[in-house]
């Protein structure tokens, strides 16, 4: 899945430049670069899910196959990606695949134990049905992701010494005090947004949780079978505008858990890099010229060659620097940046 913009990593993304095509993760290695490679050793095919807006930047970086690109005719959240991609599947004869809907946009280390982890997740999805979800071990109480909850429902043993655990539920962003709660609990696990099953087992629950959205997934795999996009594009185009977690998962008759523990971070705005970028000796992040002095836990991004960005007895600060554009904001204010985004498209409306 390598949809969405990414506005709070403005002014390096922008709707031309989404922020799975920055290296935002690794010097020299662009987020959807990474996660393809990820994938290689553990995937049979490889598909980038994606919107209109963003295809053509995609298919630019060459990565994968033109008709490996499926950009779905409208926005339609994490629903509709899943759905315009299983309804691809299907109308190629792919409808008995085994499917690993993953993120492009994710910091994932130890890409061994990444990989480990899916086979046994595909190992469970295919002997077990359901739906299941990688759960990443919590390391600190974080209250901005969701949590899954596990069960009392003894493990499922799988390959490479995993585990299956039933959910037990979704439970949201928590408060600072239940995410401490939950990080200690051993039953609480961040939801990583990865989700594993057969097309059979996806289109079983998503019939009982939305019939209207499985009438459309079926409907528009139908007129993509005879080639009929524009008609497959209007069936689609009915699909409600809502999350995967909210339309299917959360009401999911079988859902299952895999508990990891690889290096994981949903890069979500400035502040994550300083957990997925080395740091220096004084807890700084920083990519290009950068010249730093007394300055510590600080972000620091430079994108222009040729120039130099030099910052001076600060501390835990933002600086973007961009060809047509500066950031400079307080580190506890990163994910506001969004804002800046929003409010420039509105000046240039008017």
């Amino acid at each position: 899945m390598a949809g969405g913009v990414g506005e709070r990593f403005w002014p390096l993304s922008k709707p031309g430049r989404p922020k799975q095509l920055l290296k935002l993760t690794h010097p020299e290695e662009s987020m959807l670069e990474q996660a393809i490679g990820r994938l290689l050793p553990v995937a049979d095919q490889t598909f980038v899910s994606t919107s209109k807006l963003l295809e053509p930047a995609i298919l630019e970086c060459g990565l994968l196959p033109p008709s490996h690109i499926l950009a779905e005719p409208d926005k339609r959240n994490t629903l509709g990606a899943v759905c315009w991609t299983i309804a691809t599947l299907i109308a190629r004869g792919l409808d008995n695949a085994t499917v690993a809907m993953v993120t492009a946009d994710h910091y994932i280390g130890e890409v061994h134990r990444f990989q480990a982890s899916l086979r046994a997740a595909m190992q469970l999805a295919e002997d077990a049905g359901g739906i299941v979800t990688l759960g990443v071990r919590p390391t600190r109480p974080e209250t901005g992701y969701g949590y899954l909850e596990v069960g009392p429902d003894a493990p499922i043993a799988l390959v490479g010494g995993f585990a299956g655990h039933r959910s037990a539920a979704f439970r949201e962003k928590p408060t600072a005090e239940l995410a401490k709660i939950y990080q200690e609990s051993g039953t609480h696990f961040w939801n990583s947004g990865m989700f594993i099953f057969t097309v059979p087992e996806f289109l079983r629950e998503l019939h009982q949780a939305a019939p209207d959205a499985h009438r459309v997934c079926l409907e528009t795999a139908n007129d993509l079978k005879e080639g009929l996009l524009e008609d497959a594009s209007g069936k689609f185009r009915k699909l409600t505008n809502i999350s995967i977690d909210f339309a299917l998962m959360e009401k999911a008759e079988m859902v299952f858990v895999v508990p990891v523990d690889f290096p994981w971070d949903d890069v979500g705005a400035w502040d994550a890099l300083e957990r997925t970028l080395p740091l220096d000796s004084e807890e700084n992040a920083m990519q290009g010229d950068v010249v730093s002095i007394d300055t510590k836990t600080s972000i620091i991004i430079n994108d222009e060659p040729g120039k130099w960005v030099a910052v001076l007895g600060v501390e835990d600060i933002v600086v973007v620097n961009t060809a047509d554009a500066v950031l400079v904001c307080h580190k506890s204010q990163a994910q506001r940046v969004r804002q800046i985004a929003a409010h420039l498209a509105e000046l240039k409306k008017g």
